[in-house]
């Protein structure tokens, strides 16, 4: 008896995840944009080194953040609700967008902080007065010419783990987590100089 009751519900669940499409989604996941190179893999910055990095910053209410590589969004999302900040976040996974826009809804942000399917390479920066990253050093290389050309002299540029090669950083915080790894942040502060 049971095991009809349970063999009646698996069959009930699959109709409807075929049903409401969730089973292809499961079976295939969304791609992420072909035409944008993967600068990093997805790591998820822990919850007290995005605010590190955030303190770094100095980040006000009058900012506006953009997050290369957001993942979950969880960057510009704390930043909105510490701060009051507006915020981008791009990524080239769509779960990881679906992911963030989910997560700055159940924040209570989502009128602060936007995110979109977007190659970092690609995205205009020059509005952000802040800019955070947790990509590859090679990466980050790649993206100091964009950096450095658009942002506005002033401008902040906060990575995490990861340098800008040989540009000397304004400053750099070392710590060790609560899970007791030891972690670096970078800041950079826009100049007017383009760095290749």
């Amino acid at each position: 008896m049971l095991t009809t009751m349970f063999q009646i519900a698996i069959q009930l669940s699959l109709a409807t995840l075929l049903a409401t499409g969730t089973f292809a989604a499961l079976q295939s996941p969304a791609q992420k944009r072909p035409d944008a190179p993967q600068l990093a893999p997805y790591v998820p910055t822990p919850h007290e080194v995005v605010d590190r990095m955030l303190t770094l910053a100095g980040v006000t209410k009058n900012d506006v953040l953009i997050d290369l590589g957001c993942g979950d969004g969880r960057i510009p999302i704390a930043a909105a609700r510490k701060y009051g900040t507006r915020g981008l976040g791009v990524d080239i996974d769509p779960q990881r967008i679906a992911e963030a826009n989910a997560n700055a809804k159940a924040a209570g942000v989502e009128h602060l902080v936007t995110f979109k399917l977007q190659d970092a390479m690609k995205t205009d920066v020059s509005g952000a007065t802040v800019v955070t990253t947790y990509l590859l050093t090679a990466s980050n290389l790649r993206l100091r010419p964009l950096l450095t050309a658009q942002l506005k002299p002033g401008s902040r540029i906060v990575t995490h783990s990861f340098g800008m090669g040989d540009w000397t950083p304004e400053k750099a915080d070392s710590f060790t987590d609560a899970d007791g790894r030891n972690r670096m942040l970078y800041l950079y502060r826009a100049d007017g100089k383009v760095r290749q």
